[in-house]
Parts: structure tokens; C-alpha cells; sequence
């Protein structure tokens, strides 16, 4: 058994109100969705198992504690869920593998969850200017090719694949230090 688990905001009293459920299903089906795509779970397996993974809380009678303990209790109740799946298919999992995964996923997204990811990453875009900001808008808004932005902007197909990288490392160390304080 985890740590985690022993340490779960769990009472055997206390029931979720159906408006609290649905808050903790708005707030975390997105990370948990993720967090089981990680974990190699397919897009549907993952949709079924994040439903599962809700069910099996609001059947445990859980209680909300702090965002990083409720995120810890949610990906713990994920994988299990992921788990049993397995077993029930008969699939074997190393799961020394899903303890590492688990490590790596706690270190990469903060247990504010991605809402915070978000916000940070809201913030990091309005300090972009110029070709970046264009780029930017261009490819991922747009959804337009680097062959159309390189035309647009006069530029080579590589030169506008550079400056999508180098615009991705900014925004990624700004996400990052603002995840950080």
C-alpha cells in the first residue's frame, strides 16, 4: 500500500454531496484523464477509467483536503483503477514501472493541477511580441501550416519551425517559473 493511500482524506462518516462530486470531476477529470494516458492507458480506456476512477471516490466517501493531497488520492485511485483493468484482462504490470511513473509525473505537473498550467501559461503569452506572438497565433490558434505562417511572413519553412521552438522554450521556462513560487 502507498503512502499515499495511508494518508487518504477518506472518513467512513461523510458522504459527497452530488454538487461537491461534480466540482471534484470538474476540477481533476481533465489531470486524471492525462495521468492515465500516461500511463499508456488508450484514449477510450481512459475516458472509462477516469469515470471509474470518480465512481470508486464517490463510493469511498471521500473528503477533500488540500489540492496536493486530493491530486495524490485521485492519481492513486486512477491507477488502481488502471490496475484492475489490467487484471481483468490479464495483462501484467510492472508495477515498479507505474511507482516511477507516478514519481515522474509528480515532479512534471504541480498538484495544483493543469488549471494552474493554464493560467501561467495565459500570463507567459501576453509577454510575447512580434514574429513570436504571430507564430504562435498562427500555428496552435489558426492551426495554420509552417509552409502558410513562412509565406505570410516572409520567412523559410525552417526559419519558422526554429522560432516555433525557440517560442515554445520561452514560453516553457516562463510556465515554469511561475509554477514554481
Amino acid at each position: 500500500m502507498s503512502a499515499v493511500m495511508s494518508q487518504s482524506p477518506i472518513s467512513k462518516d461523510a458522504k459527497l454531496a452530488p454538487t461537491e462530486l461534480a466540482q471534484l470531476v470538474r476540477e481533476h477529470q481533465a489531470d486524471i484523464w492525462r495521468y492515465l494516458r500516461y500511463l499508456g492507458a488508450t484514449p477510450s480506456d481512459a475516458d472509462d477509467l477516469t469515470q471509474e476512477t470518480f465512481l470508486a471516490v464517490a463510493r469511498a466517501n471521500f473528503i477533500e483536503q488540500s489540492p496536493p493531497q486530493t491530486a495524490a488520492y485521485l492519481r492513486t485511485a486512477a491507477r488502481n483503477q488502471l490496475l484492475m483493468a489490467r487484471r481483468r484482462e490479464k495483462h501484467q504490470i510492472n508495477t515498479v514501472e507505474l511507482a516511477t511513473a507516478e514519481q515522474v509525473w509528480s515532479t512534471l505537473v504541480p498538484d495544483t493541477g493543469t488549471a494552474g498550467l493554464f493560467a501561467a501559461l495565459a500570463d507567459c503569452l501576453e509577454k510575447l511580441e512580434g514574429r513570436a506572438l504571430a507564430v504562435i497565433d498562427g500555428f496552435y490558434r489558426d492551426r495554420r501550416s509552417r509552409e502558410e505562417l513562412a509565406h505570410e511572413m516572409r520567412m523559410k519553412p525552417d526559419g519558422v519551425k526554429t522560432l516555433l521552438r525557440r517560442t515554445r522554450e520561452v514560453l516553457r521556462n516562463c510556465i515554469e517559473k511561475r509554477t514554481e513560487s
